[in-house]
């Protein structure tokens, strides 16, 4: 019963847009109070109530993990779809509207700097910015993309830069 009284909470976390910290905090006080009730409801032992918390608050962290991780690859997906047609030298434009705006849409420009075509390999080394406040570059970035058959995408599988804590 108290779990569905916070359920007008979850629906708000959306709406904190570009706030990832205060985002990510609200999620994990979200889940305590709502773990809270719900343990209150099944068990007074203390150690029930704390399991309960500890697996609501490693399920609300791992679903915002999932949602920022979606929200990336988006990004990601506009920039190689913008940067795939240019030869190198090129440059072009890039955006992205997020469907579930938990970070700020993004937008900048791309440009091939090397293509590769060789032993089965067509890939292209891009450098990108990301354009803030009145669309002076909050910074320039690297990567690779590669043609997969279908369309171009995100070559890399790790995270090279700090400025968006994973979006590479």
């Amino acid at each position: 019963m108290f779990a569905i009284r916070l359920l007008p909470l979850f629906a708000c976390l959306p709406l904190l847009c570009a706030c990832e910290s205060l985002l990510s905090a609200t999620t994990a006080d979200v889940a305590g109070v709502a773990s809270a009730g719900i343990a209150s409801g099944i068990s007074k032992n203390a150690a029930v109530g704390t399991g309960i918390g500890l697996g609501v608050a490693a399920g609300a962290a791992a679903g915002l993990r999932y949602v920022e991780r979606r929200v990336h690859a988006a990004e990601q997906d506009q920039i190689a779809a913008a940067a795939g047609p240019l030869a190198p030298g090129k440059v072009a434009s890039w955006s992205v509207v997020h469907d579930l705006p938990i970070e700020r849409n993004q937008h900048g420009q791309v440009a091939v700097f090397r293509a590769i075509d060789e032993a089965g390999f067509r890939c292209k080394e891009i450098v990108f910015s990301v354009l803030g406040g009145d669309d002076v570059p909050d910074g320039f970035y690297t990567t690779a993309i590669c043609w997969n058959g279908n369309h171009w995408q995100w070559a890399l599988a790790e995270p090279s830069t700090a400025r968006w804590a994973g979006f590479q």
